[in-house]
């Protein structure tokens, strides 16, 4: 896990080491693409929004979630504050614009609600991930 760590943050000062040097470029801001990863994916999109709202999976799946608003949010299992129904979803965490993060292995068959911690209130921000 260390070396994953030291890998990654290898690639990413080299990734700011090559942009530094380049020249001219576009000064227009670009709105990431999270990977394709073929699983199952919640997007927050450019509007704030989750979709989609409710998402089945098979028990053993993780879930990306891509935070494609100009926004921080905090994916956060139910009950809030507590955040006790799906400890898995509360892996994903602080997700800045353009972030893409995974949920922990959803193994255990239930109904996990998911909101915005720090705007726990906002419809936009529920949904339910389905594992059976």
């Amino acid at each position: 896990m260390a070396q994953r760590l030291i890998r990654t943050l290898a690639a990413c000062g080299a990734l700011l080491g090559l942009a530094a040097c380049g020249g001219g470029g576009s000064s227009s801001p670009t709105t990431p693409t999270p990977p394709t990863t073929g699983g199952p994916t919640m997007t927050i999109d450019a509007s704030g929004v989750l979709t989609p709202r409710e998402l089945v999976v098979s028990p053993g799946t993780r879930v990306l979630f891509s935070n494609q608003s100009t926004r921080a949010r905090q994916v956060s299992s139910d009950p809030h504050p507590e955040h006790t129904d799906c400890p898995e979803i509360n892996q994903v965490g602080f997700l800045g614009p353009g972030q893409v993060r995974e949920t922990g292995n959803l193994n255990t068959v239930r109904s996990c609600g998911i909101h915005d911690h720090d705007d726990p209130s906002n419809a936009n921000m529920r949904g339910r991930i389905v594992v059976r």
